[in-house]
């Protein structure tokens, strides 16, 4: 699978899905210290940076586009100014970048506060505009918790296929919860997904569309709590290290750890490392999304 990566931070995806044998064409990031750490991951990656400026790039065809476009905007500690926010805005460039590039997959990631952002007018237009470039696509929220993370970490993922609504849903959906089927009622627990829908819609035009809000969750996968993580003493509760942060999200300890501003690694600071998690993805989501991609990709 050759995929192209947008608002790539620290690249997420690409951690996720090498085990897949799947490899970025392109990445697209702005901020400096997560450009040094894609400079030192993937060096033979092109990183085109901003990506209001796609119509410029020499992109390789791809089968799969990602991203998690700015969430200031969108979420509950934000201003909420939505789509009025030139960041928020970004979303609009992702979707046009994919009318441009035709992937067959799309995925796109944000913090659940995007459903209700202006009254869910802003997620209503994202979605319209998927179906109007002729993509069919689900949507759900996806906690890191139930796939092997220590933390609560909800995060609203849109999966689009070109085409394709029914395929666009069995990535985050069990199948019989996509034909409509019931599914046995489940012990009283948390479960891994809520705030779910899938969506079908002609392909010119949204307004012949309906909604699917009552499929089965995700069987919730079983973790073990990393108490190690969490240092604590009657008298004291101690700070995170960088590593420990890089653990909850999944990548590999000192992934973050370069070489900064002319300094050793070694020397690397603290504060842009715990930055770089807390803006990221979380691996084991992303490596359960791809793992679905390509089992529908391989019936």
């Amino acid at each position: 699978m050759r995929f192209g990566s947008v608002c790539s931070g620290v690249e997420a995806a690409s951690v996720a899905w090498k085990p897949l044998g799947w490899k970025a064409q392109f990445v697209s990031e702005i901020d400096k210290f997560p450009n040094a750490v894609l400079a030192h991951h993937y060096p033979d990656v092109p990183n085109y940076g901003d990506m209001n400026n796609f119509k410029e790039w020499n992109a390789n065809t791809i089968d799969l586009l990602v991203g998690g476009t700015p969430c200031q905007s969108f979420s509950i500690a934000g201003l909420r100014k939505g789509l009025a926010a030139p960041s928020g805005n970004l979303m609009l460039t992702y979707l046009a970048m994919a009318e441009q590039l035709k992937p067959k997959w799309l995925v796109w990631e944000n913090v659940p506060g995007v459903l209700s952002s202006n009254g869910g007018r802003d997620f209503g237009t994202f979605l319209s505009a998927l179906g109007q470039i002729g993509y069919g696509f689900s949507w759900r929220v996806l906690d890191a918790q139930y796939f092997r993370s220590p933390q609560r970490r909800r995060r609203l993922f849109v999966i689009g296929c070109l085409g394709d609504w029914k395929s666009a849903a069995e990535v985050l959906f069990e199948p019989e919860s996509v034909s409509g089927d019931s599914t046995p009622r489940r012990e009283a627990r948390q479960s891994d997904a809520t705030n779910a829908g899938v969506c079908t819609a002609r392909m010119r035009g949204f307004g012949d569309y309906a909604c699917d809000n009552t499929a089965s969750a995700l069987k919730a996968r079983d973790y073990k709590d990393a108490t190690d993580l969490v240092v604590e003493s009657k008298n004291s509760v101690r700070r995170l290290t960088p590593i420990e942060c890089e653990r909850l999200q999944g990548f590999p300890d000192n992934y973050t750890q370069i070489s900064w501003r002319n300094k050793d690694p070694t020397d690397c600071p603290a504060g842009p490392r715990y930055k770089a998690m807390g803006n990221s993805m979380a691996v084991p989501v992303m490596r359960w999304i791809g793992e679905k991609i390509q089992k529908k990709d391989n019936q």
